[in-house]
């Protein structure tokens, strides 16, 4: 990998090493319920992620302890003898994690910017994944291009997915344009169709910023065959100005102060952000994915 082109403070910038540390934490953490479906810590309600499929493997005769649901009737009837049909869990499954690096995400105003809680967030996607023994992949994208991996299952691919996402996050910088209005999250969910057909786990993180009424028809279609969690990353300033003072914004070398008592500093920061934040979630329920 390059010589980082900012130093990785964790908070503006990530390095290579910070999420490669993250599968540790990720040991304790995992996208369906690990009991089994016979413990009593299992639940009443289905797990809404379809996990791993199951393959017909054969049928036999019934021995106790079966499970009756998995009882035969037309063999049972055929042969006169209880017959059941026995079931193989899929070894593995792909998964894609896409990962926001736009411009919109590089903003901050407590812990970290929200590109550097994506890349930790997608990294531990990424372990997660891993650990179950499924395949990794992802799609790294900003608001010029998109980064493209194919699922494997190894530790190399899991570095590779994070060397992208540390290359597309030291891009990053504040004398960068914006392209708030550009469709470029579009273009990564029409990809990301191209390449999950059926199947597959796909784990978006970013902040939804510049959303439409296709992003969501792609993510209907996507959720139609395959398990799609979306993560949205925000900032809790861009859900709640304060109404009156003054805020200190920085890009990590020059320094600006905002009156935001003034009602052309507070319109323009807080109309949009707020409102795409607080009706997102009840577009992807709408939508029925996670």
């Amino acid at each position: 990998m390059a010589t980082p082109l900012h130093e990785a403070d964790g908070q503006v910038y990530v390095a290579l090493s910070q999420l490669m540390a993250l599968e540790f934490q990720a040991r304790s953490l995992s996208f369906v319920a690990r009991q089994p479906q016979a413990s009593i810590l299992a639940g009443n309600h289905a797990s809404r992620l379809r996990g791993r499929g199951l393959n017909f493997d054969e049928l036999r005769r019934y021995q106790p302890g079966d499970d009756l649901r998995h009882l035969d009737w037309r063999a049972t009837l055929r042969t006169g003898k209880a017959v059941v049909r026995t079931f193989t869990e899929e070894r593995d499954r792909p998964a894609l994690i896409l990962v926001d690096q736009r411009m919109s995400m590089f903003f901050g105003s407590r812990r970290a910017f929200k590109s550097a809680l994506a890349a930790e967030l997608a990294a531990l996607a990424a372990w997660m994944v891993f650990q179950a023994g499924d395949r990794v992949g992802g799609l790294v994208f900003n608001d010029q291009g998109i980064d493209s991996l194919a699922p494997l299952r190894s530790r190399k691919r899991v570095e590779a997915l994070c060397s992208r996402i540390v290359q597309h996050n030291q891009q990053l910088h504040a004398g960068n344009p914006d392209h708030e209005g550009d469709a470029q999250l579009d273009r990564v969910l029409q990809q990301c169709l191209n390449l999950a057909a059926h199947d597959h786990l796909v784990c978006i993180v970013s902040d939804f910023a510049g959303t439409s009424s296709r992003t969501l028809q792609y993510l209907r279609q996507l959720a139609r065959h395959n398990d799609v969690i979306a993560l949205q990353v925000y900032d809790p300033l861009a859900l709640e100005l304060p109404h009156n003072g003054r805020l200190l914004v920085t890009q990590g070398q020059l320094q600006v102060e905002l009156a935001v008592e003034q009602r052309q500093v507070h319109r323009p920061l807080g109309t949009s952000s707020v409102a795409g934040s607080r009706t997102w979630p009840a577009c992807c329920a709408a939508a029925r994915y996670r």
